[in-house]
């Protein structure tokens, strides 16, 4: 007779927490060509005694795939942490009507995290083109889900006997306190004068983002003794020089949801300039991205004349290869931008020519 065998039974019961963290990018068009690998991080938040945070590619990450897409990851910010994690992101209807689960914009991933700034995610979450053409984008927002799973083993909980005790920390507000110091005044000590418009600002905070500023409220030309100044500025409209302040306290372009393409595209033009005469090359490259996305045939040419007279290497060779690609060149050449382009840039247009010239011997 058959001797049956001692049984034992043991069961792993995986521990788990979960949380989820809605990251709303606002500005969607502005964030549009930041430029490929760069990405915009959300506010810190907690799951399962780990700090993350969701990084938005406006752009795309590196790889070329990925290219007029937008990527979404995942980033672990503990130190000295592995731990597992299913997360999911989700594009949300910013009108109300949450993600759908039959809906396309739902990504679903499960990593190995080990070590700090580790990141995983979607390459390729939508196309800009889709997103552009779909309810989600409203009122220039984008609104994106981030749910987490974590899976912690017996030997990362004994690791982590504080975890209980954790404190979330509130989404980062700097920039917020910065705009509500610009727009309330208080210890202004320096004001500027455009065009029978007053703007009260604080030298340091101007002189600490534009050295042309340092130059001229903190330089052997400026009155050290002074208390107050008024500042006359020429050449600038208002509102330009508005928003030019309000990126120098809160490090973004202001919303220009009031303005037509046309109207933002010249408001952009004009920061351009703005930035290039205070040396924030920042916001200037940001300016460009936007230029580089908007170009048309219309305006094509007096965007090349704006970027080879302030320098902008990049705006340059878009709207060459605008103008030289999918035989543009008949059109532009027809429009009036192009016969101020004429009259004015004459070694500019050489380049161009040149260029055309090179490309049809290829």
């Amino acid at each position: 007779m058959e001797q049956s065998l001692p049984t034992t039974v043991s069961t792993c019961t995986p521990d788990t927490a979960m949380g989820k963290h809605v990251f709303k990018i606002v500005g969607y068009h502005l964030h549009k060509g930041l430029g490929v690998g760069k990405y915009i991080r959300s506010a810190t938040f907690a799951v399962g005694g780990y700090d993350w945070c969701v990084r938005y590619y406006p752009d795309g990450y590196s790889s070329p795939e990925c290219n007029g897409y937008i990527s979404v990851y995942l980033e672990l910010l503990s130190r000295n942490a592995e731990v597992r994690a299913n997360y999911t992101f989700s594009l949300i209807d910013s009108g109300g009507g949450g993600a759908q689960p039959w809906s396309p914009f739902i990504r679903r991933f499960a990593h190995n995290y080990t070590s700090v700034d580790a990141c995983y995610g979607a390459d390729m979450f939508i196309k800009q083109s889709s997103l552009e053409s779909v309810p989600y984008l409203r009122d220039d927002t984008v609104v994106i889900e981030c749910e987490v799973k974590v899976i912690r083993c017996p030997q990362v909980q004994e690791e982590s006997v504080l975890a209980a005790s954790h404190i979330e920390v509130p989404p980062l507000d700097l920039p917020n306190h910065l705009r509500k110091l610009l727009d309330g005044k208080r210890g202004a000590d320096v004001t500027f004068e455009v065009k029978g418009k007053v703007f009260p600002a604080h030298k340091i905070m101007l002189a600490t983002r534009s050295p042309v500023f340092d130059a001229q409220l903190y330089g052997p030309m400026s009155d050290a003794n002074a208390t107050s100044r008024n500042i006359i500025i020429e050449d600038m409209e208002p509102p330009v020089f508005r928003a030019l302040l309000h990126f120098i306290y809160t490090d973004s372009l202001p919303a220009m949801d009031d303005l037509d393409d046309g109207e933002n595209q010249e408001m952009v033009k004009h920061l351009l300039v703005a930035a290039d005469r205070y040396a924030m090359d920042r916001m200037k490259m940001i300016c460009e991205g936007i230029l580089c996305k908007s170009l048309d045939v219309e305006t094509v040419a007096t965007t090349l004349a704006l970027a080879d007279q302030h320098h902008c290497s990049k705006l340059k060779d878009a709207c060459v290869e605008f103008i030289l690609s999918s035989n543009r060149m008949d059109d532009v050449v027809a429009s009036q931008g192009y016969a101020h382009l004429k009259r004015s840039c004459h070694a500019l247009m050489f380049d161009v020519f040149e260029r055309a010239t090179k490309s049809r011997k290829i």
